[in-house]
């Protein structure tokens, strides 16, 4: 195990399953519709990924060059996902809609106006 890390080979696996979960997600947003925009996965992702290639770098004994370049590429995109996420129904909170705004144990909720039947 300590050889899986310390050669990087670890962050090649998980980033082999983070490409499983950008292609699963991305074909599921296809067939339904639903989830995630593709933009805003490949930001997030493309992110989390530069950090995981950055951390490889470190492992494997890099120049710093190298380890530089690959945080700069996260920065910039999750630059790019926080402008997505931004761009998005102005004046809500991170993905939030408005219906969120309205707590949800009210007595206006159709839960508490429910009939229960004798």
């Amino acid at each position: 195990m300590a050889e899986l890390v310390m050669s990087g080979r670890i962050v090649e696996i998980i980033l082999a399953l983070v490409m499983v979960e950008a292609l699963v997600l991305l074909a599921y947003r296809a067939r339904t519709g639903r989830g995630p925009a593709p933009l805003n996965l490949l930001c997030n992702l493309g992110s989390g990924a530069a950090l995981m290639l950055a951390l490889r770098a470190g492992l494997t004994g890099a120049p710093w060059g190298e380890i530089a370049l690959w945080l700069t590429v996260s920065l910039i995109a999750h630059l790019g996902d926080l402008a997505t996420r931004f761009g998005q129904r102005s004046g809500m909170p991170f993905g939030r809609t408005p219906r969120f705004r309205e707590p949800g144990t009210s007595t206006n909720q159709a839960a508490f106006k429910a009939q229960i039947p004798s």
